[in-house]
């Protein structure tokens, strides 16, 4: 059995453990209050805004342009949004599995254009090729970063590096659930986007859309609009996502801290009873041997 003076001074770093974890919980517990507002608040318009784009290009006929086509590279573009610290359960490894385990997606054809050092730094370990680290974003997401991550993408895909983009991250759906998600952001299928909410919106879709500028123009100008409002979506659905597991993993962490305060305190007491127990009977012995 251990000693009591090792076993008070692993209780002592238990309770110094909880101390920080409960510290931790009520920190992430307060930014996840003002995370999650921000994203309820945004989350409806960006939905729309993915469902317009997919509907006005599922009647928009048969246009030829770089943004509908796949491009000639075999390579994919991967926007990730993680976090830059851990410590929040599974939200970052979750996130790294959609891509380190799809089979549509070899190591060798993704170039990762990371946002949050977790993820960026788990796959540069796993052999994937780290184009751009945009992880300072993260910390406060502003749209003029979304801005910068797609308008580099898109560079990138304009000059024939890459043939499609994808977007993975954490859809926030409530305070306990949170969706690893991995979209395909160009090119655009406008299939996906037909709408099936009854016989009137089938209808419409069959409709053609007018542009009263040249279309190709108007692409140019709507496609890059709408990677903008997805990736900025996304890094604040992160943002509340984050910090939803955190605060349930330092909930987790400090109940478990509780049980084991629990359980050592009773190896204590069992330990001083034993130590007091064998006194006695020592005092007794001593005392029947001078008797």
């Amino acid at each position: 059995m251990a000693s009591m003076r090792s076993i008070k001074r692993r209780r002592e770093s238990v309770q110094s453990t909880q101390q920080i974890t409960k510290a931790m919980k009520l920190v992430s517990t307060v930014k996840l209050q003002r995370a999650k507002t921000r994203a309820e608040q945004s989350k409806d318009y960006f939905q729309g805004m993915y469902a317009t784009v997919k509907s006005i290009l599922a009647r928009s006929g048969s246009i030829s342009h770089p943004y509908l086509e796949k491009g000639d590279s075999p390579k994919k573009a991967i926007i990730m949004i993680t976090s830059n610290r851990g410590l929040a359960g599974g939200y970052n490894s979750n996130v790294i599995k959609l891509i380190t385990q799809s089979q549509t997606m070899p190591r060798e054809d993704c170039l990762i254009y990371a946002v949050g050092k977790k993820g960026k730094d788990a796959l540069h370990k796993a052999g994937y090729e780290i184009v751009k680290d945009y992880s300072d974003a993260i910390e406060e997401p502003i749209y003029i970063d979304a801005m910068n991550i797609v308008k580099d993408v898109l560079a990138d895909y304009a000059d024939q590096k890459v043939g499609e983009i994808y977007l993975a991250y954490t859809a926030f759906k409530n305070t306990v659930s949170h969706i690893p998600t991995l979209i395909r952001l160009l090119p655009v299928d406008p299939q996906n986007g037909a709408t099936d909410e009854g016989q009137e919106a089938q209808a419409d879709d069959k409709l053609l859309m007018n542009f009263e500028m040249d279309e190709t123009e108007a692409i140019s100008l709507l496609i890059p609009k709408y990677m903008t409002s997805l990736v900025f979506g996304a890094m604040v659905e992160a943002v509340a996502s984050e910090n939803g597991a955190r605060m349930q993993a330092m909930d987790s962490a400090t109940s478990n801290a509780e049980d084991m305060i629990s359980a050592l305190s009773l190896q204590y007491n069992r330990a001083r009873q034993g130590t007091i127990t064998q006194e006695l009977t020592e005092i007794i012995a001593g005392a029947d041997a001078i008797g």
